[in-house]
């Protein structure tokens, strides 16, 4: 059992391995890996911390084509197709990213037979039919696309196919013309609990923004009856398949669904990663024994030992997928103790060339992970120990600096820059709560004026870490 757990484990574990190590990711929660989508910075899936929508409605109209019956809609006697309507309504909730429940009600009309029920016969021996349904079914909902993706949502993927299942009760009318007339041939009204259905099909979505999907669908709907076409045993004269036992219909259709909630995205669309790290946290805080390093880690860098190239890492340095601490200027100096992380300098001047006038801040990017969620001025947990950090670098400066904040590019201009105002001031309140003089700080808010990455207009053209990143505080030296 623990050999078992032990290889469950360390197959989940690898894709985080993969994305982002960060010294103290596996540690005490110091210092989170901002540049990456690591499990340090994950939320579990919980109704009380999620971020993501997993409600939506759908509603959609289409053309049933019946295709198994004594009389069917496509190449009759006189060699035409008969096209007959329909429509949709579902409430749809989300299980997982992959899975999901849709109670569905459709309503439509068949048409079948030699010829329209609205025309009159054309001769003695044509006989049309019409069929007027309503059905209420529990449909589930497989998401084949996230089932076979694993990644995180840095993809901006937009397409995504379904297949749906289910069964439900039906009940319906179903008309025969003649030379002589209209008559009502059979009816199932109204719902009994003996008329079930079943109906299975393939659909495939269309990602418009974060609210809304367009969807093409072809669904096979398997009535379970007989005379749903209006002939059957009751009708000899156009008994034409004895053997017969169920009429049965394509329903192709175009529908919207419109997810609901307060989140940005839909579980549907979500990081498929996160449950995986989530169950692998689950696994840990019940105190299961799991061996996911064999060699463990000795630095505490996230980088089993059996392939940390760097044993003695310090801690809270930001490293690769080696185990060796960063160095982004390649100056000798790792980031950790750099004090001019994009700047080469030597290692007796702390990293900083000694030929300019003044030290080289570079302040923006001490702050490049400080990200915000959508339409929340709220600090991350995850951000408080790079913030930590700020104070200890400001106080040790002469300096002052400007506290600036960003947004992406929804809603108005002019809710942006007070979201921004709101941003930059709550650093700069948490950084005077925490020692930094208010005389060192000027919060200043420059909406979606100021983006990290300015192709990001509007926000749909972009992934959401994109956006996220737009979504941002950072400092600038006065």
């Amino acid at each position: 059992m623990k050999l078992s757990l032990a290889i469950v484990a360390l197959a989940m574990a690898i894709p985080a391995a993969s994305y982002a190590q960060d010294s103290t990711a596996v540690s005490n929660g110091e210092y989170p890996n901002t540049f990456s989508s690591g499990s340090a910075n994950v939320s579990p899936f919980t109704n009380q911390s999620k971020r993501f929508n997993d409600w939506s409605i759908s509603a959609g109209a289409g053309v049933p084509l019946l295709q198994s019956g004594d009389l069917t809609s496509i190449k009759n006697g006189n060699g035409k197709n008969l096209f007959g309507y329909s429509a949709y309504v579902s409430i749809d909730k989300a299980i997982t990213h992959a899975f999901g429940l849709k109670l569905q009600y459709d309503r439509g009309e068949t048409r079948q037979g030699w010829f329209n029920t609205k025309d009159a016969a054309p001769d003695a021996t044509a006989v049309g039919a019409r069929t007027q349904y309503d059905a209420i079914s529990l449909l589930g909902d497989i998401n084949f696309s996230n089932l076979l993706r694993r990644v995180d949502n840095h993809s901006p993927f937009r397409w995504a196919l379904h297949g749906y299942a289910g069964i439900g009760t039906i009940a319906y009318r179903a008309y025969q013309k003649d030379i002589n007339g209209q008559r009502l041939a059979t009816e199932v009204k109204p719902f009994k609990l003996g008329s079930m259905f079943m109906q299975a099909g393939t659909g495939l979505k269309y990602k418009i923004n974060n609210r809304l999907d367009l969807e093409g669908r072809v669904m096979y709907v398997v009535t379970g009856d007989d005379e749903f076409d209006g002939g059957g045993d009751k009708y000899s004269a156009i008994n034409k398949r004895e053997e017969q036992v169920s009429d049965n219909f394509f329903n192709a259709t175009l529908g919207l669904t419109l997810k609901l909630g307060k989140h940005e995205s839909h579980l549907m669309w979500h990081d498929p990663l996160q449950e995986i790290y989530y169950k692998l946290d689950v696994l840990a805080n019940k105190n299961q024994d799991i061996e996911v390093c064999k060699k463990g880690d000795a630095d505490n860098d996230g980088v089993c030992d059996d392939w940390d190239r760097q044993l003695d890492t310090p801690a809270g340095a930001r490293v690769d997928g080696a185990g060796v601490a960063l160095d982004t200027d390649l100056d000798g100096v790792i980031d950790l103790y750099d004090k001019c992380v994009t700047v080469p300098g030597p290692v007796e001047n702390n990293g900083c060339p000694t030929t300019t006038a003044g030290p080289v801040v570079e302040t923006e990017t001490k702050l490049e992970g400080i990200e915000f969620d959508l339409n929340s001025d709220r600090i991350l947990p995850s951000n408080t120990p790079i913030l930590n950090n700020a104070v200890s670098y400001i106080n040790s400066s002469n300096g002052a600096y400007n506290v600036i904040g960003a947004t992406d590019t929804r809603a108005s201009d002019a809710y942006n820059q007070k979201l921004s105002e709101r941003r930059a001031n709550s650093v700069k309140n948490y950084l005077i709560k925490n020692g930094v003089e208010s005389s060192k700080l000027n919060a200043i808010g420059r909406g979606e004026k100021d983006l990290k990455y300015p192709e990001c207009e509007p926000a749909t053209k972009c992934p959401e870490w994109k956006n996220r990143a737009n979504r941002r505080v950072y400092f600038e030296a006065k």
